[in-house]
Parts: C-alpha cells; sequence; structure tokens
C-alpha cells in the first residue's frame, strides 16, 4: 500500500496525518468527524474557540457543504485551487467543533498535487490547519515538525519544502481580508473590481 493510500485509509478511520499544501505542511483528519477533529485540537493545542478549516479536491466538492452567494462562487472560480481560504456559510453535516460554533466554515482547495490527490482518496473533506503546536512557527519541512505533532500521526506525507506562505483568510461576502497570506493583494483588486 502506498504512503497516499495508508494516510487516506488513516483520515477514514479518524487519524490524523501529515501532509504539504502549497503553503505549509498542514495536519489532516475526516473534517466531518467530531471526535478526529477533537484530537487535531489536542494535538495543536489550539483555542476552541478558533475553528478550522476544511480541504477538498474542487470548487463542486466545497459546494456539498457550504452554502455560497454567487459572489462567492465567482470568487472560488477565480482563486481555487490556491492558497486561499474562504469563509462560506456551513451545510448541517459540519461539526460545530470543526467550525468553533459558528455558522461559517472556512474551505480550502489546495494548489498542490499531493494535497488534492489525498483529498480525493480520503472521500471525506478534510482538515485544514498547520501541522504545528498553535504559537509555534509554520512547518515548510517534515524534518521540522514537532515531536509531539509527530508522535500523534498515523502517516506523514512528505513532498520536499513548501512555500512557506500562508493562506490569505476571506470572507467574500463582507469583502474582509481577515489575514494577509498569499495573493492578497491581487484579492484586494478583485474586491475592488466586483
Amino acid at each position: 500500500m502506498s504512503d497516499l493510500e495508508r494516510a487516506a485509509t488513516a483520515i477514514r478511520t479518524g487519524r490524523l496525518v501529515v501532509y504539504p499544501t502549497e503553503t505549509v505542511y498542514g495536519l489532516a483528519t475526516n473534517a466531518l468527524d467530531p471526535e478526529a477533529v477533537e484530537r487535531v485540537f489536542e494535538v495543536k493545542r489550539r483555542d476552541r474557540a478558533k475553528p478550522i478549516s476544511l480541504a477538498v479536491p474542487s470548487v463542486p466538492a466545497a459546494l456539498e457543504y457550504v452554502r455560497a452567494s454567487d459572489r462567492e462562487r465567482q470568487f472560488m472560480a477565480r482563486f481555487l485551487p490556491g492558497p486561499v481560504t474562504v469563509l462560506c456559510r456551513r451545510r448541517e453535516d459540519v461539526p460545530d467543533v470543526l467550525t468553533a460554533g459558528t455558522d461559517r466554515v472556512g474551505i480550502r482547495v489546495p494548489d498542490h498535487d499531493l494535497a488534492l490527490r489525498l483529498c480525493e482518496r480520503a472521500e471525506t473533506p478534510i482538515t485544514a490547519t498547520s501541522a504545528n503546536v498553535s504559537g509555534r512557527g509554520s512547518v515548510r519541512r517534515p524534518a521540522d515538525l514537532d515531536p509531539e505533532v509527530r508522535e500523534a500521526v498515523a502517516v506523514v506525507l512528505e513532498a520536499g519544502e513548501t512555500a512557506g506562505t500562508e493562506s490569505t483568510v476571506v470572507d467574500v461576502a463582507s469583502g474582509t481580508i481577515h489575514r494577509r497570506g498569499a495573493l492578497a493583494d491581487e484579492i484586494e483588486a478583485w474586491f475592488g473590481a466586483h
């Protein structure tokens, strides 16, 4: 069995996986499994009030889990796949623990071949959060993983060093950039034009 298949199987069974994206290494599990998502918070020592995004292999896949306005759909068509997290109204099957009880969830469609293949093989949305203990630096190389993270995961999918620029977090409905990262200037220009 390939590392990719082992990782997809681990995610389907609620275990954790480290995977590369076009930004930094991420920590994945089944984003629709509240117990699995809870483990992500534990391993990262992340504040439960801070939501976690989910990653899917395509925009059509994202629309199965969010209710997107026409403007949000236009934005996704322009910027996804890419280093952008789009906040949208979640559908009922997205668990409260993932969104910290809010009605919105961050959507990622990573612009990275291995990450997209993992999303497809997992057959479920996966968590999209950096593979580090909260408050520590994001990880660009598997060798830099925190020991606590490495010990907690079933599989580390390695793909060399990542670019390192975090995704830009965007609320298209209000035209707000919550976190500036990759493509932030292009996104601002898009907001100005739409």
